[in-house]
């Protein structure tokens, strides 16, 4: 997709597209996911306990979630939003999974 979440959320509230729009660009890209690093020992746990927050990732749930918090989404834009991001990474996942053939 060539436009980015916050572009589309902008869309979204100046109505130049409906949530519906906006939601099926959601469920047809690829979305972000921060790195997983598991810590291995308690050493490497402590500094991370003193993090406040986790950085925040570009053109990823984010943006909708920081959208959120501002106010400038309604809640249920949110939970139609949110889920069309788990539909489109959930037929990511299974793509990855069967080499593209979901039959598999």
């Amino acid at each position: 997709m060539a436009a980015e979440v916050t572009e589309l959320l902008a869309a979204l509230r100046n109505g130049s597209m409906t949530l519906n729009d906006v939601a099926d660009d959601f469920r047809a890209r690829s979305w972000p996911r921060p790195a997983a690093s598991s810590p291995i020992s308690y050493l490497e746990l402590a500094p991370r306990t003193q993090d406040v927050a986790d950085p925040h990732l570009p053109d990823s749930f984010d943006d909708v979630d920081r959208a959120y918090q501002l106010g400038d989404i309604t809640d249920e834009e949110y939970h139609v939003l949110a889920e069309a991001i788990s539909e489109s990474m959930r037929a990511e996942d299974l793509r990855s999974r069967t080499g593209g053939n979901p039959s598999v």
